[in-house]
């Protein structure tokens, strides 16, 4: 005699901390996965309750309170299909990250995530105590082990729940997204599939969270650790897997087979979904963004304008003396071929009652990098005053690389409430623009071709100040990134004075990064929640070439 399960993945954007609102959605896809597709069961992603991470709100009673309410409103509006469902759970004082199943209405069993990770943008040992139970329990024939994101990663849990009598494996996750994570991700879970000899249902959320970026890519393997159905990247999902269950054994099947995105598309994508994920769930109704001309503030304003539609991107070209007439002609033309509202506001006027009102205190003094400063501050105040004229969230253009080294001006081009492209070094810039391009023409060519310019002062072009980008990014991938030492740096081939030139930089500016604005995670590593540095130390890395 055969069993036959059909279990939904329910691959919804949630939002921390929204609990009802939450559990409104899972309400809809249940619905909606019975109606539409004879689901069984439907599984959500790992917290999918509170959304993930919820972080210190995990600290607040009523918060827990919140989540008891409407767990029991789950039960109760959603009883003509089973779920699996995440979300934090406190026992006997001590507080779990719990994947449960709801058979009719009724929470009949829960798992205590085994694995907590620890690292990265992960600190959930500050927040909850590990498990130490498996979870099996017979689903209409089929014996299914539940486990929860990081146990997949590690051996134990997985080899338990098969050794207490687990046919299928279902993972529900909350697993940010970085660039190559999607393939690294399901050659992990297919390695453990294949080990174990069992199928693995892969269960991811997908959305915007403030920096982190969740893909989605929801997928199922066969025991060899074969991919049998794989859901779309960063978007919302509903789809279906059978398993059947026969005197032969348990295979899976699946109904939706997705390719993967190639590198740059995959990145753009994240960046498109952060930004619009960020925008939306604050409440804003638009950007505005200062468009000089160059190619950060290009791209910015394309993923703006893709994230969110052109009618809800603002820009604001804020020209200075030393503004060339091809940046203001570029930044015309981008403005025209995205199709969002266009202003000019000229700097010149408020610049100069600045340094006239500070002329007094500045005699004595040679002109310096403090009038550069002056001009970014003016360009910050102006997009500042028209956020709070509007209710236009400013979108800032710094990148990875300046951020890295300081090549930015607090309270000037760094005014903004979140960052597209903080994350993304100048080398990857130009590459994602070229890739936008090739899907229509609205960065002019010239914005990605010429040498890049702060136009801060007569006839500058970026490296009078740093390395050639080429070098670099390269530099900052292995100082910041992997935490190589300098003097190895300069083994892989880069120039010594290059390289303390560099690490002098992005030692000393971690002032400046602290008080930068969020902005989409698309490296292992990115300054915030990864990379968490004391601004006031006496540690420098030793350079003794």
């Amino acid at each position: 005699m055969s069993s036959e399960i059909n279990i939904g993945l329910a691959q919804i954007n949630v939002t921390v901390g929204a609990i009802e609102n939450n559990v409104d959605q899972i309400i809809e896809y249940a619905h909606r996965a019975k109606r539409e597709l004879g689901c069984n069961l439907v599984v959500c992603s790992e917290m999918v309750l509170t959304g993930y991470p919820p972080e210190d709100l995990l600290m607040r009673p009523g918060f827990h309170a919140r989540i008891e309410q409407q767990l029991a409103r789950l039960c109760k509006e959603v009883s003509d299909v089973d779920l699996i469902v995440g979300y934090p759970k406190i026992e006997q004082g001590e507080m779990y990250n719990v994947g449960a199943l709801i058979v009719d209405g009724n929470v009949v069993q829960e798992y205590r995530k085994m694995k907590l990770p620890n690292y990265a943008v992960f600190d959930e040992k500050r927040y909850f105590t590990a498990g130490d139970a498996v979870c099996v329990f017979d689903y209409r024939g089929v014996r299914l082990g539940l486990t929860v994101c990081e146990d997949i990663w590690h051996e134990g849990p997985v080899e338990l729940a098969v050794q207490a009598g687990a046919e299928v494996v279902v993972n529900i996750n909350g697993s940010p997204y970085h660039s190559d994570k999607i393939s690294e991700r399901r050659e992990v879970v297919c390695a453990r599939a294949a080990k174990v000899n069992v199928p693995v249902i892969y269960v991811n959320q997908v959305g915007g969270q403030d920096e982190l970026v969740f893909d989605g890519a929801s997928f199922a393997c066969d025991q060899n650790g074969i991919v049998v159905h794989q859901m779309a990247s960063f978007e919302e999902s509903l789809s279906l897997v059978t398993v059947t269950k026969a005197v032969s054994g348990v295979t899976i099947t699946g109904s939706q087979d997705v390719s993967e995105l190639a590198p740059l598309e995959s990145i753009y994508q994240a960046l498109v979904l952060g930004v619009r994920d960020y925008v939306h769930k604050n409440g804003f109704s638009g950007v505005v963004i200062g468009l000089s001309g160059g190619i950060d503030s290009a791209l910015t304003a394309t993923i703006a304008a893709d994230a969110l539609g052109p009618e809800n991107v603002d820009v604001i070209m804020m020209p200075f003396r030393y503004t060339s007439d091809i940046s203001k002609e570029d930044a015309y033309l981008e403005a025209k071929a995205l199709g969002i509202k266009y202003h000019v506001i000229s700097i010149e006027p408020m610049y100069e009652a600045f340094v006239n009102q500070l002329a007094p205190v500045f005699e004595g003094y040679e002109e310096d990098v403090t009038e550069e400063n002056i001009q970014a501050r003016c360009r910050g105040l102006t997009l500042m005053a028209y956020s709070n004229k509007t209710g236009r969230m400013v979108l800032t253009t710094g990148n990875k690389s300046e951020m890295s080294v300081g090549y930015a001006t607090l309270y000037g081009d760094m005014v903004g409430g979140y960052n597209a492209i903080k994350d993304v070094p100048k080398v990857l810039v130009y590459e994602l623009a070229r890739y936008r391009n090739t899907i229509s023409q609205v960065i002019p060519e010239r914005v990605i071709t010429r040498e890049p310019s702060a136009e801060l002062r007569p006839d500058q072009i970026d490296s009078d100040s740093l390395p050639d980008y080429e070098i670099l990014d390269p530099i900052l991938e292995l100082y910041v990134e992997q935490d190589m030492p300098p003097a190895e740096i300069v083994e892989q081939g880069y120039p010594a004075e290059a390289v303390s030139k560099v690490i002098r930089l992005v030692d000393r500016n971690e002032y400046k990064r602290r008080q930068s604005a969020p902005g989409v995670r698309i490296t292992k590593k990115a300054f915030g929640r990864d990379r968490r540095y004391p601004i006031t130390s006496g540690y420098r890395p030793k350079i003794d070439w």
